[in-house]
């Protein structure tokens, strides 16, 4: 018997010339229903109804017609499972191995303005979602097309099979059918909540489950909720103590885990923690980054890189919190403070401050995190990768006379590693693995500098200056030979390098460029 493949398209564009190679070619028959049977009987192919097929006749207005067992069977059927056969047979089913299906235009329907509400409830498809659902569930043997851009691609790969598809072909097609569906789920979604006034507004509506509906966004007159996978990073944490989280609160918590990870956290997970680490974050920026042999060193050590700015701040920490860091944080107006885990001691201490926020975040659910960086603009979202990762040291180029001393290039990497998480134009000076000074988000970068290196004063005497881009002029250079800075790494590329170069050696700098740019917005 002549293999099966099941075509019921809206979208007709390409579909004769790709039954025709299917049937004429490959020897399938082709099994449809509706327009679709109707456009495939016009050009002259032999068609089998649907409703011939599974000797039950389209009933409620078209509402059912693929919803049947010889369909489903037919396409969900295991072809190495004994009891599948089995089944087959007895029930005189024929296995499907091409499922061609793209939905209802539900989407053009609706941006129609005439379009009622009764006309688009009828255009939200239910048997092809099943079909397509079915397919791609079962692609260990079955081929399932959502679109028509597919077609050539899948005919090439038909004949360098000789017929047959490769399973990691079919695999591909079954992750974009499932990408289809869930797509066309959210615009039925979006669409009923707008049209019973249910706010919609977030990208992540019916893609992510509701975490909780925050007090507020950025300020009080914003609504806001949190979406959120419940098993994957903030999803997984806890919090133990504290008001309710709020929008700024989980930003700024969420920059400074990406800005802590950079030294490990935790003892288990996929990076733990290679030193003492912690970081204060104010306004998405860190603003006090150090290493220490304890933890109570670390965070003491952070906060003297700005006590101004630190006040009202987000406190990370990558290690168990003990008591003494407790008494340390207690001391302070601090919002939150998230870590691996609390000591009991830790706990008791901290209770005391009964609005401070503790979350308790495992470092499995960093690890489970997406890789992605998924931010809205209006009508839309950007999706790219996280600049996460070790520096690539062995790119790194000394181009001055000077050469970097061992101190110099461990601070230099630390100053790197904290860099890239502070919103451009960004300049940050350090010395002894601490932050001493941070210039962020200026929209020049000598005026970034100016702030930096202000702010560390007499601690940049002796330090090292990072710059999350190139210098265009050698500015930045003679203002920082100023202050006594003797260290510098910034990733290169502006035609005037050699200014900034020659200024290097004319106050005896060091300059280390990394050849990448560490841009935040």
């Amino acid at each position: 018997m002549a293999p099966f493949a099941l075509l019921s398209v809206s979208d007709k564009s390409g579909l004769v010339p790709f039954a025709k190679t299917l049937h004429e070619k490959y020897g399938y028959q082709l099994l449809s229903s509706g327009g679709t049977a109707k456009v495939l009987e016009g050009a002259g192919l032999s068609v089998i109804r649907v409703s011939d097929h599974t000797k039950f006749p389209e009933i409620l207005g078209g509402r059912v017609k693929t919803l049947h067992p010889r369909i489903h069977g037919g396409i969900l059927a295991k072809r190495k499972d004994p009891s599948h056969e089995d089944d087959l047979k007895q029930q005189d089913i024929l296995p499907i191995e091409i499922v061609v299906v793209n939905l209802y235009p539900f989407k053009k329907t609706i941006e129609k303005a005439s379009a009622t509400w009764d006309e688009s409830i009828e255009n939200i498809d239910i048997g092809g979602p099943a079909m397509v659902r079915a397919a791609a569930k079962n692609h260990s043997d079955v081929s399932v097309l959502t679109n028509p851009r597919q077609y050539t691609e899948f005919l090439d790969a038909l004949s360098q099979g000789n017929g047959v598809t490769t399973q990691e072909i079919r695999s591909k097609l079954a992750l974009q059918a499932f990408e289809h569906t869930a797509a066309y789920d959210i615009a039925i979604s979006k669409w009923i909540g707008s049209q019973i006034e249910v706010d919609v507004s977030s990208p992540w509506l019916s893609a992510l489950p509701l975490k909780q509906r925050l007090r507020y966004g950025e300020n009080p007159h914003q609504k806001a909720a949190w979406y959120s996978n419940q098993n994957a990073g903030w999803g997984s944490a806890k919090q133990l103590q504290g008001k309710e989280l709020s929008t700024n609160n989980l930003l700024d918590l969420d920059a400074a885990i990406c800005s802590l990870r950079e030294f490990g956290y935790g003892e288990s997970g996929s990076t733990p923690a290679r030193h003492f680490a912690a970081v204060v974050v104010k306004h998405t920026n860190p603003c006090g980054v150090a290493t220490g042999d304890e933890l109570s060193e670390a965070f003491n050590k952070a906060l003297d890189g700005d006590r101004i700015s630190a006040f009202g701040g987000i406190v990370a920490l990558n290690k168990i919190v003990d008591s003494c860091t407790a008494e340390n944080l207690a001391s302070l107006f601090i919002e939150c403070v998230v870590a691996p885990g609390f000591s009991s001691e830790a706990r008791a201490i901290l209770s005391k401050k009964k609005n401070l926020r503790l979350l308790e975040l495992p470092p499995e659910a960093i690890d489970s995190a997406s890789s992605s960086h998924v931010r809205s603009i209006l009508g839309g979202a950007l999706v790219q990768e996280l600049d996460n990762g070790a520096p690539n040291t062995h790119s790194w180029r000394v181009v001055t006379e000077k050469i970097p001393t061992k101190d110099q290039e461990e601070d230099m990497d630390f100053a790197w590693r904290v860099i890239r998480h502070v919103h451009s134009n960004a300049i940050l000076v350090a010395k002894n693995m601490q932050t001493f000074g941070i210039g962020a988000g200026q929209m020049n970068r000598v005026g970034a500098a100016k702030l930096a290196l202000e702010a560390a004063g007499e601690n940049a005497k002796d330090s090292v200056l990072a710059s999350d881009g190139f210098f265009p002029f050698d500015d930045t250079v003679r203002l920082a030979a100023k202050y006594g800075v003797n260290a510098i790494i910034q990733p290169g590329g502006s035609i005037k390098d050699e200014d900034s170069i020659n200024a290097c050696n004319e106050f005896g700098i060091t300059m280390v460029l990394t050849g990448m740019r560490h841009f935040l917005h």
